[in-house]
Formats: structure tokens, C-alpha cells, sequence
């Protein structure tokens, strides 16, 4: 009996940890490769903003943030991107307003067009970020390369470690990149140990994010004073913001079948990328430039001066940063939506500061934007770790995670911001 237990005992691996080791250097090589073209894509990109939101308007005589001025580039940015998704090979990659923190391999003939049509976006200022067209890029070309440089490894590799490499460089850290992908394994069957599975996407998302740190020095860090000892009133605050940072995303979130449907049936990106640069510019005009672009240092700019703006203004800059971000991302932009709706639950949580100054601000800023990123993009450990960098207060993280339970089940079960081929959302 128990030879035959034996013979059904399954086999241990003979060499795990030659296994592992033997993953290191493509993934070192993919998440520096990946940080690098990242840093080469937003560099490029600020080096225009700078340009057309600077010497350009001033050549002219034009105020840089002077309604006119942005209703001229938001329209511009659309005809430029419109013209790059009509004309270039492959229409710069799938709609994405299908797409996620995920990428399937795209053919590498599409990736010149996605590339200038993400910079041009960035640098115009539509309400969107870098994460999906770098991602899309490294994706393709880690897959391209790793095929031919090392035919025999599995081809979920390539993509798995360009996925991580990536994330890392764009959050400075590999543990939002562990973060991901453990929510992305979470899914799938698994062999071996969790861990097993992370050593090559952690290498790589360790790689992008040391590469990114060494090179640019980014911080996500708002500078606010750290939270003191928590109290009840604290926690029924952090409960309440995430709430209504959950309630406010959704609202984009059941619109963006609606309003990506309009704009589809136009029928052609030169109809329905200028047509959305034109609102955008409305919007910007209503909401003021630091509704405009990515939203990081708009949101830094934020905090620096919590006393600056009423609850007012700090509620209709949510409002109408979310609306931007909702025509963004249906109209055709290339681009993420996560740094937008950072800035977005930044907003918020500082309209709950000053509406109520006994809710520091350390506190309002974390629990909108762990509210609004749980609607955004449904992945719950990213949503807590962005929220509690931004402030870097280690007592905040237990209130977060009391007050993302609440927030998770408003939405949980509800569809996603994110569409089906069919335009439908997924759920």
C-alpha cells in the first residue's frame, strides 16, 4: 500500500531553482528595455508639451491656458491623432476603450502609429494616461524579440514579463507590478508555488522600476503632512470618501457604453477624434487647465496648496476631469485611465478637506482615490497601493483597507470601464 501511495505521489521538481534562475536575464533584459522605451516615449512627449503649451502660444501672442488657446490644441491634438489612427499601419492598434493593464501581442508594424499617437495625446493634453500604448508597445516588442532571440521559452512569458517591466516603470516600484500580476495569476491555473510564478515578473518589474528610478527620479508622493493616530471619526471619514469615490466613478462607468457608442457612429477617426478634441477643449476651458493632460503634476500642484480652491471648485474639478476622462476615453485617444482618475479622487477627497477641514487631507486624497480606482479599474490591490503612496503614511493603510470593503461592494458585480469588441461592457 504504500509503494502504490508513493507511485502516485506526484514528482517534485528536480531543479526549481535552476528553473527560475534560468528566466533571470531575459527578464532583467525585458524590464530594463521596457523602462527605457517608456522613459523614451514620455520624454519625447513632455519635450512637445513644453513647446505647444509654452514658446508656441507665446510666439502668437496667445495665452498659454487661454480659452482659445485650449480649444485650438485639444481640436488640434484630435485631428493629428485622427489622422495617425486612419492612416498608419495597423490604425494604431485596437480601440482602447477594449483594452486594460493587459496587452495581447500586436504586430510591430502597428507600433510606430501607436507610439506617435500616444505622444501626440500626452503632449496635447486630452484627460489620459501613458499606461495602455506603452504597454501595447513593450508587449509587441518583447513578443517580437524574445520569439526570435529565445524560440524554445513559452510565448505567455514574453508578454507576462513586458507587462510587469512596464508597470514597474511607470510606478517607480515593483511591488504595484507584483501587485498586478498577482491579481492577473490569480485567474489563471497555476503551476508550482505563487511565488514560483512571480520570480520572473518580479525581476522584470524590479529591473523597469530601478531602471525608471535611476534615470528620471519620479516620486508619487504628494509631500502632505503624515497621518496622526487614526481615530473613529477618521475611519467613518475614510469609509464615507472611498464611498462616494466609488458612487462618482461608477457614473462614468455606466456612461461609457453610451457615450463610446456616439461617437463610433460617426464612423471615422477624423470625424470622431476632432469632434472629441473639440469637447475636450470645451471642457478644459470650463474646468481649467489643471483638468488637462495626465493629471500627475496637476494633482502635486493639488496638494501643494489643499487651501487654495473651495469645496466647490475642487468638487467641479472631479466632475468635470471625469467627463473628460469619460469623452477621452470613448472618442479614441490613445491612452490609460488610471493617473486621470487619481487626479480625479484627489479632487474629491480635498472637496471633503475643505468642506469639512477636521478630515485632514492625507486622509481625504487617499480615500477618493481608492474609491475612484476601484471603479475605474476594479483591481483592488492597485487601487490601495496608489492610494497610499501618494500620501506615504503608514498609518492610513489600515483605514484604507477598511474603507476599500465598503467601497468594493458598491462595486463589485458592476460593469467595468472597459469594452467588448461588441461595445458592451465587460463585467
Amino acid at each position: 500500500m504504500a509503494q502504490d501511495s508513493a507511485r502516485q505521489a506526484p514528482a517534485a521538481p528536480a531543479a526549481p531553482a535552476r528553473a527560475l534562475l534560468a528566466s533571470f536575464l531575459p527578464a532583467l533584459a525585458v524590464g530594463i528595455g521596457s523602462s527605457v522605451l517608456y522613459l523614451l516615449m514620455s520624454g519625447l512627449a513632455e519635450r512637445l508639451q513644453e513647446v505647444l503649451w509654452g514658446p508656441l502660444p507665446d510666439a502668437l501672442g496667445i495665452g498659454p491656458y487661454s480659452a482659445v488657446w485650449i480649444l485650438v490644441m485639444l481640436t488640434a491634438t484630435g485631428v493629428l491623432v485622427g489622422l495617425v489612427v486612419w492612416k498608419a499601419p495597423g490604425h494604431a492598434g485596437p480601440d482602447p476603450a477594449t483594452l486594460g493593464l493587459t496587452a495581447v501581442p500586436l504586430p510591430v508594424g502597428t507600433l510606430p502609429g501607436l507610439a506617435i499617437a500616444a505622444m501626440l495625446m500626452l503632449a496635447g493634453g486630452p484627460s489620459l494616461g501613458p499606461e495602455n500604448p506603452i504597454i501595447g508597445v513593450n508587449v509587441a516588442l518583447a513578443f517580437w524579440l524574445g520569439h526570435r532571440l529565445a524560440p524554445r521559452a513559452p510565448g505567455p512569458l514574453w508578454p507576462l514579463l513586458a507587462e510587469a517591466g512596464t508597470i514597474g516603470a511607470l510606478f517607480g516600484t515593483p511591488v504595484a507590478a507584483a501587485l498586478v500580476v498577482s491579481e492577473a495569476l490569480a485567474g489563471r491555473p497555476m503551476r508550482g508555488a505563487l511565488w514560483d510564478n512571480l520570480f520572473a515578473p518580479l525581476t522584470a518589474g524590479a529591473a523597469g522600476a530601478m531602471t525608471t528610478s535611476l534615470i528620471a527620479h519620479p516620486t508619487f508622493d504628494l509631500g502632505l503632512p503624515p497621518l496622526g493616530h487614526p481615530g473613529w471619526a477618521d475611519l467613518l471619514a475614510a469609509v464615507v470618501i472611498a464611498c462616494a469615490g466609488a458612487l462618482l466613478g461608477l457614473t462614468a462607468v455606466y456612461a461609457f457604453p453610451h457615450v463610446h457608442r456616439a461617437f463610433s457612429r460617426l464612423g471615422h477617426p477624423m470625424l470622431a477624434l476632432p469632434l472629441g478634441g473639440l469637447v475636450l477643449g470645451g471642457l478644459g476651458v470650463l474646468g481649467g487647465h489643471l483638468t488637462l493632460f495626465k493629471g500627475l503634476s496637476e494633482v502635486k500642484e493639488l496638494a501643494h496648496d489643499p487651501g487654495g480652491w473651495t469645496a466647490g471648485q475642487f468638487a467641479g474639478m472631479a466632475v468635470v476631469k471625469l467627463a473628460a476622462l469619460l469623452v477621452a476615453a470613448s472618442c479614441g485617444f490613445r491612452g490609460g485611465r488610471i493617473f486621470p482618475s487619481v487626479f480625479i479622487g484627489a479632487a474629491l477627497g480635498l472637496a471633503a478637506h475643505a468642506l469639512v477641514p477636521g478630515v485632514p487631507e492625507t486622509l481625504g486624497i487617499a480615500a477618493g482615490v481608492l474609491g475612484m480606482l476601484l471603479a475605474i479599474t476594479r483591481q483592488g490591490w492597485v487601487s490601495l497601493f496608489t492610494a497610499a503612496v501618494l500620501v506615504a503614511s503608514p498609518t492610513i493603510i489600515a483605514l484604507l483597507c477598511v474603507a476599500s470593503l465598503p467601497a468594493w461592494l458598491l462595486v463589485t458585480g458592476r460593469p467595468q470601464m472597459q469594452l467588448k469588441e461588441d461595445g458592451t461592457a465587460i463585467r
